[in-house]
């Protein structure tokens, strides 16, 4: 077991120093290797030096270099060097993070980490939360509590009797709403194409006084961090007016949430206290290992109410926090460490810097870009970027010329009509130099590309 680990973790640090220099994404040789996976299944075992052996060989050149400085494709953060070994430390562990008393070290450590969320994101610390695979998780879990709420409200028990016979629900959401919120909508029984679409303005944010007249069980979802612009929604106003009408406010704050965390973006998400409910995610900003999402719902009791198991053979009962009543997973591992190891190794003002940072670097693209005269089509207020190279083919053609250059990696979107390559700058490990790199290779070669 020992040399077996010691390799491992010689091949992974070798595979970080790497990242540096290789190409961001994998070339065709190393995916055309990959068929080398693709054997019959081995009648008899193998040496697992020998299998982790053909993983790295095999597997670490053809993956895309998103733990790298220079991957600004999607809102992904690298894993600081605290969450990583925690990582590795909490899988060696190998405890199943669903009861007190089944696996009391990581569901202490897990409240403890709950708590300092609470205190990092400015939100109530009555709060209750729930460590998941991700934002689309998150907002599943969070919604389903007030699911629960707005029913109850009304006389009828969900979790006993379903929705077979319910009052019906009005769900209200933004017209540039996330995917992942919609199919949690669809997950739940409210419906992916049965809501209420509010009109949004220039930058993506829902326009308030565009609200229609609330009665009955109402759920409506906000934004904090558009995935294209990084705008965020007038989260305070929407909250005044849902709430004089009883309606629950939701928060998909996946990455923008995490603006609370640095003094000179917090003013963006004025009112996002005031909301029922909040998800995001630990492995974008907070850059823990994948996978981490985080859920919080205002009302403790409504989150339990909506997620509790109970079954003869659990030993459910006791003093402290069970997990696995506010989470849908009863058996998972124990996502909390890696976010205890971040906020213990960073600490308020190490979160606050690399938001900030990272808002700078985004800057800092847009006015190299701009000054090389491409159109940058959002404000840029938090990390994300996008840039139109003129006729939607030619962005296209660019954007696809960059991506296999190599230096760095941006995709594809198209926001409010418009083609335009999308950068979001997310990762701890990104420097000025990076940004310098990724930008003048962009330039270069946009201008080569015809």
């Amino acid at each position: 077991m020992q040399p077996l680990l010691a390799d491992a973790a010689a091949r992974a640090t070798r595979y970080l120093v790497d990242l540096e220099t290789r190409p961001v994404a994998p070339t065709p040789d190393a995916l055309a290797a990959l068929e080398s996976f693709n054997t019959a299944l081995p009648e008899n075992p193998s040496a697992p030096a020998a299998t982790l052996r053909l993983l790295d060989e095999l597997g670490s050149p053809a993956t895309m270099g998103m733990a790298g400085p220079r991957f600004f494709g999607f809102v992904i953060g690298g894993a600081l060097p605290a969450t990583l070994a925690a990582n590795w430390l909490t899988t060696a562990w190998d405890q199943n993070a669903v009861l007190y008393r089944a696996s009391p070290g990581v569901a202490f450590i897990e409240q403890v980490a709950l708590r300092w969320l609470l205190e990092i994101l400015r939100l109530p610390p009555s709060c209750g939360g729930a460590f998941v695979t991700g934002a689309t998780v998150a907002n599943l879990t969070a919604l389903a509590a007030a699911r629960h709420t707005v029913l109850a409200r009304a006389g009828w028990n969900v979790e006993a009797d379903g929705l077979f016979g319910a009052p019906a629900i009005t769900v209200i959401v933004g017209g540039e709403i996330h995917p992942s919120v919609s199919k949690s909508l669809g997950i739940l029984g409210l419906g992916r194409s049965r809501v209420v679409k509010i009109p949004v303005d220039e930058q993506g944010r829902m326009i308030s006084e565009q609200l229609p007249p609330i009665s009955g069980p109402t759920i409506i979802c906000v934004q904090a961090g558009n995935v294209n612009t990084g705008a965020i929604d007038p989260v305070g106003e929407i909250c005044r007016l849902a709430h004089a009408a009883g309606a629950w406010v939701h928060v998909d704050g996946a990455f923008g949430l995490w603006a609370v965390a640095a003094p000179s973006r917090a003013h963006l998400a004025a009112g996002i206290a005031d909301a029922d409910s909040w998800a995001t995610d630990a492995h974008k900003w907070l850059n823990v290992p994948y996978d981490s999402g985080l859920a919080f719902v205002r009302d403790a009791h409504a989150l339990q109410a909506a997620m509790a198991i109970t079954a003869e053979y659990l030993p459910t009962q006791s003093e402290f926090r069970n997990p696995a009543d506010f989470t849908p997973e009863l058996s998972r591992r124990a996502r909390g460490v890696d976010v205890w190891a971040a906020l213990h190794s960073l600490g308020r003002s190490g979160i606050a810097q690399i938001i900030e940072s990272n808002c700078s670097h985004a800057r800092r693209f847009a006015e190299r870009l701009t000054a090389a005269g491409y159109e940058i089509l959002n404000d840029v207020v938090l990390n994300q970027v996008l840039v139109s190279f003129g006729e939607s083919e030619r962005t296209k053609r660019i954007i696809a010329a960059i991506q296999a250059d190599g230096t760095c990696w941006a995709g594809l979107t198209v926001w409010q009509g418009k083609t335009a390559m999308r950068i979001s700058v997310s990762s701890w490990r990104t420097t000025e130099a990076d940004v310098e790199a990724s930008v003048t290779a962009m330039i270069r070669v946009a201008q080569a590309t015809r």
